[in-house]
């Protein structure tokens, strides 16, 4: 009975991953600006969430939600310790960027990049992912008008590096 038991929960994990990783790998794209790291991270993630898989299952709370507030910790330890300041590259550029890529989100993202890893989480939940300011302050550890008030500064400090660039964010 409890093979079939450890089958059953391996397939409802098997599941939830294959679900939520391509979400959980944009959302760490998003607050790290690397790939790689993002990859890193969404399996780190997804190896916490599959040993915490049974507390999850019977607490009965939403396993993305989890995933997510483990994914946060896993960047902020990363950050902290600042294991590497390597930037992985698969290929070098051999000519100048072509005039078809889509400039207005990589001015968006180099913008995004210059914000602090705290107020650059709290904009990709609150706006990208669009969270509620409570879930956002849940997930990091923060109270709610923690997360209003990083929300305001860090849209204020947005709009500044991109005042340069309005001519091509706006029509």
């Amino acid at each position: 009975m409890t093979r079939t038991r450890a089958r059953l929960r391996d397939a409802e994990f098997v599941e939830f991953a294959q679900a939520s990783s391509i979400r959980l790998q944009q959302a760490a794209y998003l607050m790290c600006r690397d790939w790689h790291l993002a990859q890193d991270l969404t399996q780190a993630t997804l190896t916490k969430v599959y040993l915490a898989w049974g507390r999850i299952n019977r607490t009965g709370g939403d396993r993305y939600a989890y995933a997510r507030t483990v994914l946060l910790r896993q960047l902020l330890d990363f950050q902290r310790l600042r294991r590497s300041s390597e930037i992985a590259v698969e290929t070098l550029p051999e000519h100048p960027a072509s005039a078809t890529e889509p400039t207005t989100r990589l001015t968006l993202l180099d913008a995004l990049s210059l914000l602090s890893p705290r107020d650059r989480a709290v904009v990709v939940l609150r706006y990208w992912e669009d969270q509620s300011v409570e879930t956002t302050a849940e997930a990091l550890g923060i109270s709610a008008s923690a997360v209003r008030t990083q929300s305001v500064r860090a849209l204020s400090l947005l709009r500044t590096h991109l005042q340069p660039h309005r001519d091509i964010l706006l029509p």
